[in-house]
C-alpha cells in the first residue's frame, strides 16, 4: 500500500473513532416499510425519537427502537462519565439499504407460476451531541 493511500486510510479509520452508529442487518421486512420509520425519527432527538418508535403501530418501529437503544449505549461506551441529558444526542443520520431478496414461487392457474420476492434490509443509525465534548466536561 502506497504512503498517500495508507495516511488516507488512517484518516478515515479516526474520523470513524469519533462517530457514534448502530447497525442492523439482514432485517426480513421490506426496506420500503422500513424507510417509513426511519424518516419519522430522522434528525429528532433521541428521548423525542425513543418515544415517536414506542408508540408507532409500525412493526419495524420496534427493531428501529432497539438499533437506537444500540447506538445510545455505544455513544456511553466511547463517553463515560458524560450525562445523556447534558450531551443533548439527536439522530444525525439513518439510512435503510436494501439487503438479499429470497425468491419463491407461488402457484397460479392455468399451470403458470407468480414469483414471490420476499425482501430484507439494512439500517444503519448515526447519534451525535449537539453540544461538543470538551463544553460538556468543563461543565
Amino acid at each position: 500500500m502506497g504512503a498517500r493511500k495508507r495516511l488516507r486510510a488512517e484518516k478515515i479509520k479516526e474520523a470513524k473513532k469519533q462517530q457514534y452508529f448502530a447497525r442492523l442487518r439482514n432485517v426480513p421486512t421490506s426496506p420500503r416499510k422500513m424507510r417509513l420509520v426511519a424518516d419519522m425519527i430522522r434528525g429528532m432527538e433521541v428521548n423525542q425519537a425513543l418515544d415517536v418508535l414506542k408508540f408507532s403501530s409500525k412493526e419495524a418501529s420496534r427493531r428501529v427502537e432497539k438499533l437506537l437503544l444500540s447506538a445510545i449505549a455505544n455513544w456511553k461506551e466511547k463517553n463515560e462519565g458524560v450525562r445523556l441529558e447534558d450531551a443533548n444526542l439527536y439522530v444525525k443520520e439513518i439510512y435503510v439499504d436494501s439487503a438479499r431478496i429470497l425468491k419463491r414461487l407461488r402457484p397460479a392457474p392455468q399451470g403458470r407460476a407468480h414469483r414471490i420476492r420476499k425482501r430484507s434490509n439494512h439500517v444503519t443509525l448515526f447519534v451525535d451531541s449537539k453540544v461538543s465534548n470538551e463544553e460538556i466536561q468543563n461543565n
